[in-house]
């Protein structure tokens, strides 16, 4: 399986890279993994809207990066289903079993994401209601995604 994680944004700091290596690293028996970084668009506080244009640029990217997609999206967000580790787990599982072999998953920046990516989405999936960090997002998922291959392959690691 292909899994191609489109965010919004790079890694700066070290531990972030740190902890976002290992769990690719520990994907690696499982899946190919696509790390795709799209620029945060700037944004002028003194002029009406800038937040909405940026906010649509990098909507704009996220589509362009999806355009030779052919499997499901599932993008982060805080109103989408909230769903528990076995649940991703049987979520991915059904993926594979359907035969589809790459899935795309979003997430957004600091201004969030556009409608056009929303409306993109097969399933909106909600870590918490709460709102966090892009960075520690990815790394969220990065090791749900593992936390799943493992509960798929019933290895100890998840309990």
């Amino acid at each position: 399986m292909i899994l191609r994680i489109i965010a919004v944004g790079r890694l700066r700091e070290s531990y972030w890279q740190d902890a976002a290596a290992d769990y690719i690293r520990r994907l690696r028996p499982y899946a190919r993994l696509d790390m795709v970084e799209v620029a945060i668009s700037s944004k002028e506080a003194a002029t009406p809207g800038a937040e909405i244009r940026a906010m649509e640029a990098e909507g704009a990217a996220i589509l362009d990066k999806l355009k030779r997609h052919s499997g499901p999206v599932i993008v982060l967000d805080r109103t989408g289903d909230a769903l528990n580790s076995q649940q991703l787990a049987e979520r991915l599982q059904d993926l594979i079993l359907e035969g589809r072999s790459e899935v795309a998953f979003i997430i957004g920046g600091p201004l969030g994401l556009s409608p056009a990516v929303l409306d993109r989405a097969d399933l909106l999936l909600s870590f918490s209601p709460m709102t966090f960090p892009h960075q520690l997002m990815r790394v969220i998922l990065l090791e749900q995604i593992y936390r799943s291959f493992r509960i798929m392959h019933h290895e100890p690691y998840h309990k």
